[in-house]
């Protein structure tokens, strides 16, 4: 069956169509889902600021980020921590987290991860999600994750948000093709 909708000279197909411009409309009209940790919750409070960009490196203004992450001790969905959060973009491309640092999760293997955060990524032009992570750079425990390791080692540094001293925000940038195209992961 075709999609249809109810014109005033009768039922006409519409055309198949991607996600957006329009999607996030009531899904991103409470901006405290942008705000993953409270002051009480315990861990290194941190702002995460995202810019998502287009194959050619213009901002993608219409875009929705989730994120989904453990707590400073490694654990999710926790009564004061949900770990959830979902903003979409602004004019500029960027939307930025409160959060705090996330601690090293199991790998299911008998090792641990290095602390990441794992993002989807919905925009015009994509048919379904993409799913990614950010790491952060500088952390020692980089080397010993099992995701990572699948990853090309010229094609990681896609995966690393960078310290910005000055605005005291981490900083990921998403390009969703291109030279520096992001790592998505098929999940």
């Amino acid at each position: 069956m075709k999609p249809t909708h109810r014109a005033a000279d009768g039922l006409c197909c519409l055309p198949s169509q991607t996600v957006g411009p329009f999607f996030h409309f009531g899904l991103t009209t409470n901006a405290a889902q942008g705000c993953l940790a409270g002051a009480q919750v315990q861990g290194e409070h941190i702002r995460l600021r995202f810019t998502l960009l287009d194959g050619d490196g213009v901002p993608v203004p219409d875009g929705m980020l989730e994120l989904w992450q453990a707590d400073a001790a490694g654990r999710y969905n926790q009564p004061d921590f949900c770990g959830f959060g979902r903003l979409a973009t602004d004019g500029e491309g960027k939307c930025t987290f409160e959060t705090i640092r996330p601690d090293r999760v199991p790998d299911g293997h008998g090792a641990c991860q290095a602390a990441h955060i794992s993002v989807s990524v919905f925009a015009r032009g994509l048919l379904g999600r993409l799913s990614t992570r950010v790491y952060f750079r500088g952390d020692p425990a980089l080397v010993e994750d099992s995701v990572l390791a699948l990853v090309p080692e010229g094609r990681r540094p896609t995966l690393l948000a960078r310290w910005h001293a000055e605005a005291g925000v981490w900083e990921f940038e998403i390009h969703l093709q291109g030279e520096n195209e992001t790592v998505f992961f098929d999940v």
